[in-house]
């Protein structure tokens, strides 16, 4: 006779499961629109937090999500940087395009990771830190890039990636910010 029940009782569980399903996915989206909503990059930040699998569902998993989003971004950035450099024929350019890549490097391998360890410890102020510090090197990067005066399609697209990243670390900083006013 148990066996019976345990057969019957599987099928209800299943189907509590598929109702509670469309809830718990309904609260992950409402967290992202709340705490996106707080964010300079509305946009932004619900484009690069809603793809994700398994959906962010609390905000401290949020703000993770965030700078892995960010350290991404930035390693795809310095490895664009570094292919440009071998094929550069314009010396000035190749400067700074070395620059950048210095500038990058010990961000993507050592500041971004720690900023992530910190978070999984509740160090939301150090991460903040590491993120604005990112936010800078970016701006250093760009100075470098437009003092060059070059205006060819390598140094836009190297423009452009730069403002992404720039904005993705506004992102994550106000993301964490969220996250330490209580959100």
């Amino acid at each position: 006779m148990k066996r019976s029940s345990t057969v019957t009782s599987l099928p209800c569980l299943s189907l509590f499961l598929l109702l509670l399903l469309p809830s718990v996915v309904q609260s992950s989206d409402d967290l992202i629109d709340k705490i996106c909503q707080a964010t300079p990059f509305c946009d932004l930040c619900e484009a690069s937090l809603r793809p994700l699998s398994p959906s962010p569902s609390d905000p401290k998993s949020l703000a993770a999500a965030m700078a892995s989003v960010v350290l991404g971004n930035m390693t795809d950035t310095l490895g664009y940087i570094q292919s440009l450099i071998k094929h550069s024929h314009d010396p000035a350019a190749e400067r700074a395009l070395a620059q950048c890549a210095e500038l990058y490097r010990p961000v993507v391998k050592f500041n971004i990771p720690q900023a992530m360890e910190a978070m999984q410890g509740g160090k939301f102020g150090f991460a903040i830190y590491v993120l604005g510090d990112a936010e800078k090197q970016t701006d250093s990067c760009q100075k470098g890039i437009t003092n060059t005066g070059a205006d060819d399609e390598s140094s836009v697209a190297v423009t452009a990636r730069n403002k992404l990243v720039k904005n993705l670390c506004d992102v994550a900083i106000s993301v964490l910010k969220s996250l330490m006013n209580g959100l």
